[in-house]
């Protein structure tokens, strides 16, 4: 049992959003592992792009797919399953985030973000049902990922007002899929906090240095350690949780504290 403990060698995977940033650490760490990988995403040149990049280490597919809609999560899961009858892993990690003051927050910053961060994962899921039961087995029963945020954990320094409140939902949705589709379909979810990504890049280059300063570990987050969760999570050695929401944040959520100044 040890040396297989954490392989999804053979396993086959669908990672959307997977043409950058998280996903694409994520599809690239699955690869590594010896797992089949499909990637998705809105344009048709990141596809590209990403799929000859990540070629490199693996099997590899992109499929161009706007998952923000239930057509669009349905076409891709139909374009999955014309090529293969099994789906060990789904990795929900397709994001937007919306930034504006309370004040001035708009209706479309709501429902474009919780569309994509919230309904997405919900309708991806439904539709990949079928081929994650085929793919599951009594003793390692198929996954389904999603990517939180510690947005949704803690209370952010920035206005991105839906983007924090659908991370919250996605922690949530997390544990109700999980009491709904165990025991042939565990339903995880990773909290990663600040990575190098396009979405962080307006943060990072303001508060990088702060953020890192804050970090107990002292850094940010890195292609290995998000890698390395998502193959845990896909792994044999994850085969009794289910509903679980893992902070990955080099320690700002679980080891935030309050100065109150001395007395």
């Amino acid at each position: 049992m040890f040396p297989d403990l954490f392989s999804v060698q053979g396993k086959t995977a669908l990672v959307t959003g997977g043409s950058r940033g998280i996903g694409y650490m994520i599809a690239e760490g699955l690869l590594r592992a010896g797992a089949r990988v499909y990637i998705s995403s809105r344009k048709a040149d990141a596809c590209a792009a990403a799929e000859k990049e990540l070629s490199q280490y693996g099997e590899i597919k992109a499929i161009p797919a706007d998952v923000s809609t239930e057509e669009g999560c349905r076409a891709l899961i139909g374009e999955v399953a014309s090529q293969t009858s099994e789906l060990h892993i789904l990795v929900n990690n397709a994001g937007t985030t919306w930034g504006a003051s309370f004040d001035e927050f708009p209706d479309k910053g709501w429902d474009r973000v919780l569309g994509t961060n919230v309904k997405a994962p919900f309708n991806l899921t439904r539709a990949a049902r079928p081929l994650l039961e085929a793919a599951s087995t009594p003793g390692d029963p198929a996954r389904v990922i999603n990517i939180g945020s510690i947005d949704g954990m803690i209370v952010p320094g920035f206005g991105n007002f839906s983007y924090s409140a659908s991370k919250a939902a996605i922690h949530h949705l997390t544990r109700h899929m999980a009491a709904e589709l165990s025991p042939s379909i565990l339903v995880n979810a990773i909290a990663p906090g600040p990575f190098p990504s396009k979405m962080m890049e307006g943060p990072l280059k303001e508060l990088g240095d702060q953020l890192v300063e804050a970090s107990p570990v002292g850094r940010i987050g890195r292609t290995e350690d998000i890698a390395a969760a998502a193959v845990y999570l896909s792994s044999h050695a994850t085969t009794y949780m289910t509903g679980a929401v893992i902070p990955l944040d080099g320690g700002l959520s679980t080891t935030l504290g309050i100065d109150l100044g001395s007395e």
